[in-house]
Order: C-alpha cells, then structure tokens, then sequence
C-alpha cells in the first residue's frame, strides 16, 4: 500500500486540507481493489478514466508504480494494520498519470476484507481541487459517516464489505451480511430484480447508475423505503470481472413527494367525471382506496346528499368559529345531520362501516363539535386508539370496529367549497402498516377540496336542473280532459341531466261543441328559460283555443306572439335568454263527425293506428317553424273512425342518439301497432322502447283513441227564420230532454233555446239550425248565416230589451260563439243533474 501524505500513523490527520465531498457524485470515483500485499487485484472504469491505464496494465502489478514519489515502507505498514482494525484511512497522494503527468488525489482506504481468499483494501479516490476545501471531519464520514451506502459484492453475489450507512438502511448487523446473498438476508426487497441487474453488471461489465426500487427493510418495517442504487464493475489484469461495488441512496422522501404530487394530479381527472353528487363522492371514495388509504368515508350533510336547496345549517352560514363560540352551549353540542354518501374499502362489502351508504350518519371525530366542519383544519391521528375513553364513550360501535379490524390512522378532512360545508371525508389505514405522517394531509386536504368543488358543481347543478323539471312539469297539465270524444294518455321524459331540461309540453284542450283540442310542442334550446318560454306558449295556446279559432289561424297568432317574445330580448338581456323559436302541432278533433282538422308549424307529423292496425304518418303541410313570421300556415283534415288510435310527439322521441328521424317514425309506428295493451301501458312501452336510455333531449308522447258520439246523444234540426217557429222549437227541445231523462233542465234549456233562436231570427238571415248534445254536460247549439257576434250588456231600466244574453250568461256554466264558414255558431253548457245513488231498505 504506497500512499502520500503526513500521517505516520494510525489515527494520525492530513496536513493538507481536502476537498468537500458534496461537490461531486461519489458514484464516479475511481475505485480500485489492493491485495495485502500492496498488488492491484482489481481495476474499474473510473480509475482508467482518471488515470489512463487500462485494468491489463495495472492489475497484478504494484500499486506503488502509480504514485509520483517512493512512499516510506513504515507509513504504509501502519496504514494497513489501521486497515485492518476496521478503521479506514483517508489522506491525500500525489500520482502520475499514464502520460507522466502528475495529479494530486483526495484517496479513501476501506477496512480490510477477504476476495477470493485473500486479503484485499478497497482504495477509492478523485482528483483533488485545491481551490475547493472542507474540514477533515467531512472527509472522515466518507465510508463510515456518507448517506451513501456502499458494498463490495463477489461474483456469486455475496457481501464483502460493506460501509455503516448501508448497515443501518437495511437494519441486518454486518456480521449477519458478509458471506451472505441479498436476497438472504433482505427478503423484503426487489431481491430477484436486483441480483438480476447485478449479474447483467458482471456479465457485460457495464455499470447501472441510479436505479430505484421500493422495499420493506429491518430498519423500518412499517413502510416502504425507496433507493437509487449504482452498480460497477471491478476489473482484474484481464479485463476480467472479479467483483462488484455498489452504492445506495435513501430517496424515500424525494420519491414520496412526488408520489403525493401524482396523487393530487390522477385526482382532478378521476374525481367529478358527472354531475351527480353522490357519484362524485364515490369516486373520491374509489379513488383514494387503496394509493392512499385502505378505508375511506364520504358523510354529505342532508341537503347536500338529497340534492335539495340549502338547509338552515351549515349551508352557507359563513359563521366564524368566534361567532359559534359566542352562541352558547347549545350550538357548541349540537351534531350536524349528515348521511353516508360513499365508502370503499381493501376489504370487500366495508365491513369496517358502522353505517351503510344513505344510512343517516353523525360521526365527527371526537372530541370535536359541529365547529370542526365549519372552521376545522384536517385532523390527523397518526395512532388510533380504541381504549381512549373519549372514543369508548363517545363513538362505542366504532371503537369496536377500530378493534377488530386493526383500524390504526386517520386523517378527517372537512369539504368546503365556496364558503359552504358539504360533509366530512375521513381516510383509514389498517393493512397499509405505516402510519399517516403531516405530510400526508396536503394530499388529503387537496382530494377532498377537489372532490367539494365537483360535489358543490353538482349540487348546484342538480337543484337548477331540478327546479327547472319542477317548473317544466308544473307547467305541464296534471289531468288530460278528453270527454267522451277521446281516451288520453301521455308520457313524458325529461332530458339527460348534463343538457338540461327542454321546452316540450302538450295539452288536451275541451272545446265547444264535445269537440277536443290536441297540442304538441317543443321550444328550442334547454334549461330554465325554455321551460318558462314553454309556459308562456301553453297559456296562449290556450287563450286562443278558447277564442274557437281554426288551427292554421291559431299557429298564426302563435308565431306572431313567438316574434315578439324574441324582441324582448334581443341580445339574450341581462335578465332572460332570446327565444329562438319553437314547433307546434295543434289538432281539432269533432266526435260528432269524427273528423280532424290540424295544422302543424314545423312539428313532425302526427301517426295514426287505424281499427284495422294499419299505421299511417299524416301529411299535412309542414308549415315553418314559430318565430319566423310572414309564413302561412295551412290545415287540414282527415277522418278518424271510432276506436283510432292517434299519436303526437316530439322530436326526441324519433331522432335519438342515432339522429335519424325517418328510422325513429318507422319504429313508432311498430310499436303503436301492438295489440292488447291499455293505453296508459301502450304509452310507457312506446317511450322505453324507444328511448331505452337518457337522451339529450325532452320526449314527449301524446296518444288519443277515438269515439264517436252515438246517435243517442245529438238531436238536430232546422228551424225557419220565422219568431212563430220559437215556439215549436221550445216544444221539441221538452221532447228531447225527457226522451234523455233530463226533465230537471227542460224549463232552463226552453229558456235559452228560445232566447238563442230569437237573436237568430232577429238579427241574421237565411237557414238556422239546433242541434242539442248530450255528454257529460247539455251543450245547446244554434247556427245561423250571420258572422256578427252577440255581445253581452246590462240593460238599463229604461230599455224594452238586451236582457236576454244576460240571462243565459246566468243560466248556463259558460257560453260563446264560434265561427263557421257559413256564419256562427253560439253554444252553451249546462251541468247535468246529479244522480242520487239508489237507497236500500234497512
């Protein structure tokens, strides 16, 4: 062993100051092996990159030819027994390059160990810096004191030597190493990749720098520890490998941190993938089991979980932690409502769960009150401990729970989001044996406050999607009044959750004269502003039905008012959305007749079933759709006899995903041709059949069957223009009423008939016509040629006549006039008289 340097014995120090060993990556050092008798055995990469010789120049030689100047025998002999004691030396030598050239060398000696049955040192060293310097204590750490770990490993891969630090990251005493493989004495580690890796060093002599792996050591088995690890090569004469020397790095925290960054980023794009609340708190439940925890709770607040407005509290109190402590004891004590909205777990079914999911919950980690959720920072219990009184008296059935399972970490983290408390998420460990650490609730903290956000987003989505449902359906008629001239039903699907309800609606409108008005309609675009814009659009469908107006006509009015709802708002305003238009079909249909008369505005075209099952899509003309204006909108008609079946919808039911209209009209027409089905059934199949999943937007699907009002129940005649024939008239009209058993209205229905034919005699010209129906109320009809209309007044007390339409008005439950082609139509309604049920003897 030659070395340069003051020291002249064991223990002795450098006089020339060293180089700081941080400044360099001691994975690069030359590194050679020296037999006890001072023969290079071993050569590495680094030494010829240092040095110039290659390992069949040195190897097997002297190491002495390497320094500048002859070193005195009794120095080295006393370097070598301090080697031996297991101490090690440092110092530094001045050696001569292959070219000649000196270089001044900061060089380590290890302790003595045995290769090959002999007795070797393991010399390592650098080219020394003058202008850096650091004290000796630094440089005496190198083998001993370095938070590298370093080894010499035989080529059966045995321990050789190894240095303290690598003795304490794995916890196995160095005595119980050397002579032993890896995978002997650290079974928890990636020992078969390792030894794999180490024999493709030995094999190909190239060296592996920095390669991680994770594993359980002695040293902490309670968590796993993650090293960077280089492997080189140790050359003999030949160029042969004789050895291996490797050095081990502690990267735990630094691959910790970054473990913990990825977990927060996988976060935001696995958790809020829907607008559903309780969705969203089972996937931050899923996501965190098992990377971060192995038992995870979601406890929503009531209103939250139920997807209802705000409650009184918490939502939204904004009360500080001083203001609740000023409220009193009462409010300190109080137990917030909350339910179980999600879990998962490591185990199968959650056993650990002392509540299932919706079950109602009131857990906050004791001691704590409702004020944790409102100001609480994140809790964590590094060690749970089942026997705490606070948890034995408090939280009993979980305590249990702790017990059994072996529950023994947690962190609770309040969900707020927007100055609003949502819940409590609490993260469990049981079979992960590691504790949680501070550094853990960052990540806890940034899950759940993403989680909250989403959770919040669907809160607040759900309750305007619900309130606009609400309004859509409370704008939607409750009962469908077809009389005796139709059966009805009607289905109605709102849109999928994410798009947002829409404008559809319908109606069934009673008309006069047993005549019953059919609408379907659909206002582009979705939300609350269409349902509103709905509303407006049903009420003046109705207004203008009241008014008897022929259905093109109606359209007309329609468009004209869908004109200027969009002036409104032209822009959209700052208070409402532009109504950018909407399709209508209106369909008028007469049972005496049995004939229908419709128009449409760009609305898909309606189908009819016939008795015989032959399915037919009307054509009517297509008309534009509302809110153009200057369009005409055309009508007409068509017979439907007795027991046809008719369907208006909207276009959600045809179009679908697929948007293939004439596909979906051919498979509603299959499936109204079903047999057998009451129409209230019909109508549901129709809708599942054919929206068998959330579409993006609203169905709606009206279907009528037709009667025909018999014979029995209309009388009809002419009546000459003539006041002699008033008379006759009231006669007949007695006639009838007792021949239908309504002698109760026949005074009242005089009364009326008389006063109606009078007017007609009075002020129109030409035929006059009566006719009387009989359905669940007594309509009376008088049609004339005249198109001026009646209009009701209160006569003075002066006046010889004008009383007689007042007293119709009082005698009737209502009245109108209607225009016809030929003239007008004037009508009135009368209750029929109640039937008493029949009595029974006692």
């Amino acid at each position: 062993m030659a070395c340069a340097g003051p020291q002249s014995a064991p223990g002795a120090e450098p006089s020339r100051p060293s180089t700081p060993r941080h400044s360099y990556d001691t994975a690069n050092d030359a590194t050679v092996v020296v037999a006890g008798s001072g023969t290079v055995v071993g050569w590495t990469h680094s030494a010829q990159d240092l040095l110039g010789y290659r390992a069949a120049e040195v190897v097997g030689r002297p190491a002495g030819f390497l320094l500048a100047m002859p070193e005195d025998p009794v120095r080295v002999a006393a370097i070598a027994e301090r080697c031996r004691a297991g101490v090690g030396w440092r110092g530094v030598a001045d050696v001569r390059r292959r070219d000649g050239s000196p270089i001044e060398v900061d060089l380590r000696v290890s302790a003595s160990f045995h290769l090959d049955g002999r007795e070797c040192f393991l010399v390592s060293g650098r080219e020394r810096r003058p202008e850096w310097t650091v004290g000796q204590s630094v440089l005496d750490a190198f083998l001993t004191g370095s938070p590298i770990g370093m080894a010499v490993m035989s080529p059966d891969l045995r321990y050789v030597w190894m240095n303290d630090t690598l003795e304490r990251f794995g916890g196995v005493p160095r005595e119980q190493r050397v002579g032993h493989r890896l995978s002997e004495v650290l079974p928890g580690l990636e020992t078969e990749a390792i030894e794999t890796l180490m024999r493709g060093v030995l094999d190909t002599g190239i060296p592996v720098i920095d390669y991680e792996y994770l594993g359980w050591t002695w040293a902490d088995p309670r968590r796993k520890r993650a090293y960077s690890t280089s492997y080189l090569p140790l050359t003999d004469s030949d160029g042969g490998v004789t050895g291996l020397c490797y050095m081990v790095l502690d990267v735990t925290d630094r691959w910790n941190a970054q473990q913990r960054l990825a977990l927060v980023n996988d976060a935001g794009a696995s958790i809020g993938s829907t607008l559903d609340v309780m969705r969203t708190a089972q996937e931050l439940a899923d996501f965190a089991v098992p990377r971060f925890a192995d038992f995870v709770i979601v406890d929503l607040l009531e209103p939250v979980a139920s997807a209802g407005g705000p409650g009184p509290w918490p939502l939204g109190t904004g009360l500080s932690g001083a203001e609740l402590t000023r409220s009193g004891a009462t409010l300190a004590a109080a137990r917030p409502q909350m339910r179980r909205a999600a879990m998962s777990s490591v185990r199968e079914g959650c056993p650990e769960a002392v509540r299932r999911i919706g079950e109602p919950v009131d857990f906050v980690p004791p001691p704590h009150d409702m004020r944790f959720l409102i100001d609480g920072e994140p809790l964590l219990i590094p060690a749970l401990d089942p026997d705490n009184s606070v948890w034995a008296v408090e939280q009993p059935a979980r305590a249990a729970s702790i017990r059994e399972y072996g529950l023994h970490s947690l962190i609770a983290v309040p969900m707020r989001a927007r100055d609003t408390v949502l819940g409590l998420t609490t993260f469990i460990r049981s079979q992960n044996p590691a504790p949680f650490e501070p550094d853990d609730v960052l990540p806890a903290r940034e899950m759940v406050a993403r989680a909250a956000v989403c959770v919040d987003n669907a809160r607040r989505y759900t309750h305007e999607h619900t309130a606009a449902l609400t309004l859509q359906r409370s704008l939607l008629p409750h009962t469908l009044p077809g009389g005796m001239a139709l059966d009805v039903a009607s289905s109605y699907l709102p849109a999928d959750a994410k798009d947002g309800v829409g404008g559809d609606w319908f109606d069934v409108i009673p008309l006069s004269g047993a005549r019953v008005a059919l609408v379907v309609g659909d206002v582009v675009g979705h939300g609350i502003a269409a349902a509103a814009t709905m509303g407006r659009l049903r009420t003046a469908v109705h207004t203008l039905a009241d008014m008897d107006l022929p259905p093109d006509e109606l359209l007309a009015h329609l468009d004209d008012l869908v004109l200027r709802l969009s002036d409104e708002e032209p822009d959209g305003g700052e208070h409402g959305t532009p109504v950018l238009g909407a399709t209508c079909l209106y369909a008028v249909y007469d049972p005496v007749t049995q004939r229908c008369t419709m128009a449409r505005a760009g609305h898909p075209p309606p189908v009819v079933v016939a008795p015989d099952g032959r399915v037919t899509f009307l054509e009517l003309p297509a008309g534009p759709p509302l809110g153009l204006g200057g369009l005409p909108f055309e009508t007409a008609e068509t017979e439907l006899p007795e027991g046809s079946l008719i369907g208006l919808y909207t276009n959600g039911l045809i179009e679908g995903r697929d948007q293939d209209p004439d596909l979906g009209m051919s498979r509603l027409g299959g499936a109204l041709a079903q047999r057998g089905l009451p129409l209230d059934a019909l109508c549901a199949t129709v809708v599942d059949q054919l929206v068998p999943v959330p579409q993006p937007d609203d169905v709606a699907l009206l279907l009528a069957r037709t009667h025909e009002l018999s014979p029995d129940h209309v009388a009809s005649w002419e009546v000459a223009a003539d006041p002699a024939a008033v008379a006759g008239v009231r006669a007949r009209t007695a006639r009838q009423l007792s021949a239908w058993g309504l002698e109760e209205l026949q005074m009242t229905t005089e009364l009326i008939v008389s006063e109606l034919v009078t007017n007609a005699v009075r002020y129109a010209s030409g035929p006059i016509r009566i006719r009387l129906l009989r359905q669940s109320v007594l309509i009376c009809e008088v049609a004339d040629t005249s198109s001026t209309s009646p209009r009701l007044r209160h006569a003075r007390t002066t006046d010889e006549g004008g009383r007689g339409l007042f007293l119709v008005a009082q005698l009737t439950r209502r009245w109108g006039t209607r225009y016809t082609p030929e003239g007008k139509i004037i009508w009135t309604e009368q209750e029929l008289p109640r039937q008493e049920p029949p009595t029974t003897g006692s």
